[in-house]
């Protein structure tokens, strides 16, 4: 049996539920029909993704009224394009799920209510019949005409005298204390359906873990390699700064007299030093840039003013991404300024870096030629550099886009999130 103070919430959830289910059966219907028809498919595609609208909806009242907590599925991910938007509907099996627990909704809440009707509405009027039959008498005939004075019958079988108005209301008490189990038993199965239909799925949860797992992966090789960077420089590259210093130290004692094959040694090795400190340096900058440990609109701004190309920065930071997302934006801009200034033929590029909801989205265009497509190394040059930013955006489930019509502008958008 319900608790008393649950009864009254299930009653009232149930009462909210009846407009929304009938509301939602023929949303769900109609979004199946006109899938029949000439350009069904774009209307069955955004009534499958707004199926996820209703079962956020009806996951919140449950939550509200009954106490019910159940997580949301995966949030769908919109492929771009129209022929893109089409392929996300009609394949975002949470949204199919949730039409489905639209049509069966509607029979759930009309059992629902039909037990509260007659296992707790109608049970009042009997438990009152003794009133009635007492008070207000009122007179009903049975089928030869001859008056009776009862508020109930069952044909020309009238409840009129004291023992049969107490059975009534005996029957109305026990009513009375089998609707609430009953409709406790009928919310239960409609809480099922909400987790099974509304709910994450087993392979929600998987792909949410397999996430986790590896955006935990990501963050950790990030901070590894920035302690690689940090030990290269720090160890190093400044015992061969130490190394090279005191090469040249002995080159200069060795003077004019020294023999010349030993002075040769010294100046070769002096030079390899010297060779070796530049590599390591470009080894480690392509490690981890320092210039992120000041933040990422540092980062940019060095980046920019140490460019050939005028470039107009723009950077709007609430939060402070994470290193891996850091590093990805910094090289994704390096690479698009280094292919403006080699293959674009622009006077001048743009970088803006805006965060929103929790995405990073960075754009840099230029007023060059044009023709940069996927797959090429940029403005319709061979080569992989596009392709190779796009899968470095992917590791954390970034998002690029390309609009480089010939003769431009090229406008490149890489889309990331805050914190994978």
């Amino acid at each position: 049996m319900a608790r008393p103070r649950q009864l009254p919430k299930q009653v009232g959830y149930v009462l909210a539920c009846l407009p929304l289910a009938v509301a939602g059966f023929a949303y769900a219907s109609l979004t199946v029909l006109v899938a029949l028809t000439l350009l069904g498919l774009p209307l069955t595609a955004s009534g499958v993704l707004g199926g996820r609208a209703w079962g956020r909806l009806h996951r919140a009242l449950a939550r509200t009224t009954l106490g019910l907590r159940v997580a949301g599925p995966r949030p769908v991910r919109r492929r771009p394009g129209p022929l893109g938007y089409l392929r996300t509907g009609l394949a975002d099996g949470t949204g199919w799920r949730a039409l489905a627990y639209l049509v069966v909704k509607l029979p759930v809440t009309l059992l629902a209510a039909a037990v509260i009707a007659i296992f707790l509405c109608y049970p009042v009027f009997l438990l009152s019949h003794p009133l009635w039959w007492t008070f207000i008498q009122p007179i009903n005939t049975d089928s030869q005409g001859r008056p009776h004075r009862a508020a109930l019958q069952l044909g020309d079988f009238f409840f009129d005298t004291w023992p049969r108005s107490i059975l009534l209301a005996a029957i109305g008490a026990g009513l009375l204390l089998v609707g609430p189990w009953l409709l406790r038993k009928v919310l239960l199965l409609d809480g099922l359906l909400i987790r099974g239909l509304l709910g994450p799925t087993s392979i929600d949860h998987r792909v949410e873990t397999l996430e986790q797992t590896r955006a935990l992966a990501v963050d950790d090789a990030a901070a590894l390699l920035r302690r690689i960077e940090r030990d290269l420089h720090d160890g190093t590259q400044a015992q061969l700064v130490a190394l090279a210093m005191k090469l040249g130290m002995a080159k200069e004692k060795l003077g004019d007299g020294a023999a010349p094959e030993a002075r040769a040694l010294v100046e070769t090795a002096h030079r390899d030093a010297k060779i070796a400190i530049t590599d390591l340096r470009d080894l480690a900058r392509g490690i981890h840039p320092p210039m992120l440990d000041n933040g990422l609109e540092a980062a940019l701004a060095t980046l920019v003013a140490r460019g050939a190309l005028p470039v107009v920065l723009r950077v709007q930071l609430s939060d402070r991404p994470s290193p891996a997302v850091e590093t990805i934006v910094f090289y994704c801009v390096a690479e698009l300024l280094t292919n403006v200034a080699k293959h674009g033929r622009a006077g001048q590029a743009t970088v803006d870096v805006r965060q929103h909801d929790g995405l990073l989205r960075v754009q840099v265009g230029d007023d060059g030629r044009g023709g940069a497509v996927l797959g090429s190394a940029g403005h319709g040059l061979p080569g992989g550099g596009l392709t190779g930013l796009r899968d470095r955006a992917r590791t954390v489930d970034g998002t690029m886009r390309i609009d480089s019509p010939p003769g431009g502008p090229t406008l490149v958008t890489v889309e990331l999130p805050v914190r994978p």
